[in-house]
């Protein structure tokens, strides 16, 4: 397999990965309810083609998009953190421990989150 096509199959099985995370969550731990438009989120970005840009994961509750071929970040690695409250999300664009911008939304199709997506999809690979 050529390099291009592996790093669209880890993204693309990293998605499917955090899904059934999510579901999981949603599915078998009372409590975790506000993590539902995060699912609804990924479901709906991987809809639109998404997928091929981004590798996602998780820490616990809170979703993590970065441009990582491999799993786990290294910490020169630029990434989009999104966590989930009761009725609202922070959305933070960090590498390590570096926070460049952080938004409180409402909703996860902000304009603010959607132009984070695009500055990390305009980094390398890597």
């Amino acid at each position: 397999m050529d390099r291009t096509a592996e790093i669209l199959h880890r993204f693309e099985a990293s998605w499917s990965e955090t899904e059934l995370h999510y579901k999981d969550l949603l599915d078998n731990y009372p409590g975790w309810e506000r993590t539902r438009p995060v699912l609804k989120f990924i479901e709906e970005l991987r809809a639109a083609g998404w997928g091929k840009y981004f590798r996602l994961g998780t820490s616990i509750h809170r979703l993590i998009i970065s441009r990582s071929v491999n799993f786990g970040l290294r910490a020169d690695q630029k990434y989009v953190m999104i966590e989930a409250y009761d009725n609202q999300f922070e959305v933070t664009l960090r590498d390590g421990y570096k926070s460049y911008r952080k938004y409180r939304v409402d909703n996860l199709y902000d304009e603010r989150v959607m132009k984070l997506l695009e500055t990390l999809k305009g980094t390398l690979v890597d």
